[in-house]
């Protein structure tokens, strides 16, 4: 892996040039970035995969459903279908991708729209929505948000390479246009030495809030949303599938209950196949233990869902793991506050106007 990083360096650098000079582009106004009347509140990182994105939607979602006309918009990672789109009670992630799929399953009444292009995406949305929030949208330059949440995944908070030698999609210097920045996944017991040091790789300016939040592992659930009252102990053989970015604090999760885990792991977004979903019954029916179970995360149900696949999934006692999120040093408060002052004063200002 050390020698195919320095084998990519160089690539790396022509990365690094082309995405330098597109923010200059846009920076300068070279490029039109569109800015909207109504408020826009973005959230996403700088690395390639999960640093909490989902689950920081999901919050906000939870914030501000009750008292706004919400929609949410992503691009649709992973879908089979083209252009503007809003989700049903009945869409898949094929049609409109697991995270936008996953969404409408557990907020029904919201508007959950995918879009390459966000701008027409935002432009469909506005005439019948007061809030949109953007999910993985921060190197979508054409449109200027009014609020911007960046995450850095408590794991790999240190700044890396760029593409393609190292994981990074813009150099940490793009961290200038968040409103609020976010460490997340990070342990409980963060001390406040490490949340300093953390800081210190971070490098909040002067006008950036910084935050720490930790995963909340909720209750297990079937598929259909409803909890279960399994309980996992260290007798439990736990067959864990997963397609996501990084299953490892999932699976360290898992290890407090339980050691018996056998883990079949794919690469995020990953669409399971009728083969994949054979081999993992396959061993799940040839397991010897007494007490076992199926383990999947909320992203990973959704492409479960699949029509094609439901003839071997229905007869597996599936269950999934919801996850939340948790501020640490009494922090939700501050973000609460943060976010509502900006949706009211942009709300207000276009009332106005």
């Amino acid at each position: 892996m050390k020698y195919l990083r320095l084998l990519l360096f160089p690539f790396s650098l022509i990365y690094g040039l082309v995405i330098i000079l597109r923010n200059w582009c846009y920076d300068t106004g070279f490029f039109k970035s569109y800015a909207f009347k109504l408020p826009i509140i973005s959230v996403g990182n700088l690395e390639v995969g999960g640093a909490g994105k989902s689950p920081m939607t999901e919050y906000l979602i939870r914030l501000f459903k009750n008292d706004h006309q919400l929609a949410t918009l992503s691009r649709g990672y992973g879908r089979k279908t083209k252009g503007y789109l809003t989700a049903t009670a009945t869409t898949t992630a094929t049609t409109i991708g697991d995270e936008p799929a996953q969404f409408k399953h557990k907020f029904p009444d919201i508007t959950v729209a995918v879009c390459e292009k966000r701008v027409e995406g935002i432009k469909q949305l506005a005439p019948a929505h007061n809030l949109i929030l953007m999910d993985d949208a921060y190197q979508h330059r054409a449109v200027k948000p009014g609020f911007s949440i960046l995450l850095f995944d408590y794991n790999s908070a240190k700044p890396h390479l760029l593409l393609p030698a190292g994981n990074m999609r813009e150099p940490l210097s793009g961290r200038w246009r968040a409103d609020v920045l976010m460490v997340s996944k990070c342990p409980v017991t963060l001390t406040a030495d490490e949340q300093n040091k953390l800081a210190a790789q971070v490098k909040p300016l002067n006008y950036q809030q910084l935050f720490f939040t930790s995963i909340a592992y909720q209750p297990l659930q079937d598929m259909a949303g409803n909890n279960s009252n399994q309980v996992i102990d260290d007798e439990t053989a736990v067959f864990l599938l997963t397609g996501i970015a990084n299953a490892e604090p999932l699976v360290n999760h898992l290890k407090k209950y339980t050691p018996h885990i056998i883990h079949h792991n794919y690469p995020d977004h990953h669409r399971f196949t009728l083969k994949n979903i054979s081999k993992l019954a396959d061993e799940f029916l040839a397991c010897p233990a007494q007490k076992k179970l199926i383990i999947t995360t909320e992203k990973d149900a959704q492409r479960l869902g699949e029509q094609e696949l439901q003839p071997l999934v229905n007869p597996l006692p599936v269950l999934v793991i919801p996850i939340g999120l948790i501020f640490l040093n009494n922090g939700q408060q501050q973000f609460d506050q943060s976010v509502i002052n900006y949706v009211r004063e942009h709300s207000k200002h276009n009332a106005i106007h």
